[in-house]
C-alpha cells in the first residue's frame, strides 16, 4: 500500500512533481559545476598567475643588499658574492620540480660606455631570454620571457646565443639609439635588436645575453640571483610555521607540500650557498585572489542550493494542499503522523535521487565548460563526487520540504476531509 501511495502521487501530480524535480536539478547541476571547480581551482589558477611572473627568488647565501640608482648598480664588480651557473638546472631536481615552470638567472655589471664625448655609467644586466637547457632527455625553455612576461620589446628579442641586446626605453632616448643600431659597450659594438619597456628600473639598463655580461664582468659562470616562478599552494597557518619547530611526520607533511616557503627550503638545498625567499607580495597577492574566488564560488553554490529549496518547498506546500483529503483519510483510517510524513519524505527522496542524478551530469557537462572557456583545459570530476552531490540534493529536498510535511501531519483529519484547513 505504502509503495501504491508513492507510484499514485507521482502519476497523478506529474506536473507538480516535474517542477519540485527541475528546481532540484538546477540547483544541484550549480553545485556540482562549483564544486567540481572548486576542487580542481587551485592549480589552474596557479598556473594562470603565473603568467605575472616569478614569485621565488634565490641570492647568494652571503650576498648584500644590491645599491641602485636611477637602474644604475652602484657596487663594484667584485663586491658581493655569486652562484654557480652550473648549478642552475639542480633547481629541476627538487622534489617539487614539476612545480618550477620556469626561472631566470641575472647578473648585473656596471660598465662605461661614452654619450656625446661624455662617459656615462650604466648597468648591463645578463639574463636568459628563452634558453634551451637540457635535462637528461627533457628540453627546458626557459627565461625571462615566461618570468617576466610584462616586458614589451619593440623589435625582436635576442638570442641567448648571439652578441644582441635590448636597451631600456629610457636608455635609448638618453643614447639616441634606435633598433637595428649599434652600441659600443667596453669596445665591443653590440647590435641593438630591440628597445625594451618594464616601467622598472630596467628602463635605464642594456639587456644582454648572459654569456655577454659574464664575459664584460670576466667571471664566466657566475650569477647574481635567480628569479624562480613556481606552482605553490597559497599559505595556510601551518604552511606559515616555522619548519625549524617541527620535526618526525608534521616536518614531512610541511615538506611535501608546496608552499612557497617549502619550495624556497628545497632549492636552497638544491643550490650550493644560496639562500632562496618568496617574494612575498606575490605569494601574498596570489593566496589571496585564490581565497576569494573560492569564497565566491561558495556563496554561488550557496545561493543555489536555497534558491532550490525554496521552490520545493513552495512546490511541496501546493501538493499537500491539494492533497488534504487524502491525508485527512489516511488519518482518519488510522495512519500514525510517522506514516503520514514517510509517504511525503519518500516522495521528496525519489524526487531528490533523480533530480541529484541528472544535476550531476548536467553539472560534469556545466564545469567542463567553464574549463574550457575561462582555464582553456578540461576540469575533471571524480566519481566519488557523485555519493556527495546525491547527499547534498537529500539534504536540501528534506529542507525545503520539512514545513510543509510537518503541516501535513499535524492536520485535523475531520477538517481535512471537509476540504477545511
Amino acid at each position: 500500500m505504502f509503495v501504491r501511495l508513492v507510484y499514485e502521487s507521482f502519476r497523478r501530480q506529474k506536473r507538480r512533481k516535474v517542477l519540485a524535480g527541475a528546481a532540484i536539478t538546477l540547483g544541484v547541476t550549480v553545485a556540482t559545476a562549483m564544486i567540481a571547480v572548486a576542487t580542481d581551482i587551485g592549480d589552474k589558477i596557479n598556473r594562470e598567475l603565473r603568467t605575472i611572473g616569478a614569485n621565488l627568488i634565490v641570492t647568494p647565501q652571503e650576498d648584500s643588499l644590491d645599491v641602485e640608482i636611477g637602474g644604475v648598480n652602484l657596487k663594484p664588480p667584485t663586491d658581493g658574492a655569486f652562484l654557480n651557473e652550473a648549478d642552475l638546472p639542480k633547481i629541476k631536481d627538487i622534489f617539487w620540480r614539476n612545480n618550477i615552470t620556469a626561472f631566470a638567472p641575472m647578473l648585473p655589471v656596471n660598465v662605461a660606455i661614452q654619450n656625446d664625448g661624455k662617459q656615462q655609467d650604466v648597468t648591463v644586466l645578463g639574463t636568459y631570454f628563452a634558453k634551451d637547457i637540457q635535462l637528461g632527455k627533457e628540453d627546458f625553455v626557459t627565461g625571462v620571457r615566461t618570468t617576466h612576461p610584462w616586458w614589451k620589446v619593440e623589435g625582436e628579442w635576442p638570442s641567448d646565443n648571439l652578441r644582441d641586446v635590448l636597451v631600456g626605453e629610457r636608455l635609448a632616448a638618453r643614447l639616441g639609439v634606435k633598433v637595428g643600431g649599434t652600441i659600443d659597450l667596453s669596445g665591443r659594438d653590440l647590435h641593438v635588436s630591440g628597445i625594451l619597456s618594464t616601467g622598472g628600473t630596467e628602463d635605464d639598463q642594456i639587456v644582454a645575453p648572459m654569456a655577454l655580461a659574464q664575459e664584460i664582468l670576466g667571471r664566466p659562470g657566475v650569477v647574481r640571483r635567480i628569479y624562480v616562478s613556481a606552482l605553490t599552494k597559497p599559505e595556510d597557518a601551518f604552511g606559515r610555521r616555522d619548519p625549524k619547530s617541527m620535526s618526525g611526520a608534521v616536518y614531512e607533511r610541511w615538506y611535501c607540500t608546496p608552499y612557497p616557503a617549502a619550495i624556497a627550503l628545497q632549492l636552497t638545498e638544491a643550490i650550493p650557498h644560496s639562500h632562496a625567499e618568496q617574494i612575498r607580495q606575490v605569494a601574498q597577492n596570489e593566496g589571496a585572489m585564490l581565497t576569494r574566488i573560492e569564497g565566491l564560488i561558495f556563496l554561488i553554490t550557496l545561493a543555489a542550493l536555497f534558491a532550490s529549496a525554496l521552490a520545493v518547498s513552495a512546490a511541496m506546500a501546493t501538493t499537500i494542499f491539494e492533497r488534504r483529503a487524502e491525508v485527512g483519510l489516511m488519518k482518519a483510517l488510522g495512519a500514525g503522523k510517522l506514516a503520514v510524513a514517510a509517504v511525503f519524505f519518500a516522495e521528496a527522496f525519489l524526487l531528490a535521487l533523480f533530480g541529484g542524478l541528472i544535476g550531476f551530469a548536467a553539472g560534469a557537462l556545466l564545469a567542463d565548460q567553464i574549463g574550457h572557456s575561462i582555464f582553456n583545459s578540461q576540469i575533471s570530476i571524480q566519481p566519488v563526487l557523485l555519493p556527495v552531490i546525491l547527499a547534498i540534493a537529500v539534504i536540501v529536498t528534506f529542507a525545503g520540504s520539512a514545513a510543509a510535511i510537518r503541516r501535513a501531519i499535524g492536520l485535523d483529519p475531520v477538517f481535512a476531509l471537509r476540504g477545511e484547513l
